[in-house]
């Protein structure tokens, strides 16, 4: 077997690493910022939830290669956490209601 054929994989130029590597670097500021400027409340949160979904989406469509795999994998991979995203505000939105029903009806009244 020669060397062409060992190494017959998909090779990406490294130009598309440097770019993600750039623009992870961008977003990662732009995050810093998110503290740094003093954004307070829900609007600090989302930037900064936006900025590491940004971040993540990145790292595996590039780093692991899902970009470049098929579709079903991709899917089997990436629907399980988003169910378990919807999932979990589910719950926070019961809790939080709940929480407003027991300081309701439980209340000293004082």
């Amino acid at each position: 077997m020669s060397q062409s054929q060992a190494h017959s994989g998909q090779q990406h130029p490294i130009k598309l690493y440097l770019v993600v590597w750039g623009l992870l670097f961008v977003l990662s500021t732009f995050s810093y910022l998110v503290d740094y400027l003093g954004f307070q409340s829900y609007l600090r949160w989302f930037l900064i939830l936006l900025f590491m979904m940004l971040k993540a989406g990145l790292i595996v469509a590039i780093f692991m290669h899902m970009a470049w795999e098929r579709l079903a994998l991709v899917y089997a991979i990436i629907v399980p956490p988003v169910l378990v995203l919807v999932f979990v505000a589910m719950m926070v939105s019961e809790s939080d209601y709940t929480a407003l029903t027991r300081l309701a009806f439980f209340s000293t009244g004082q």
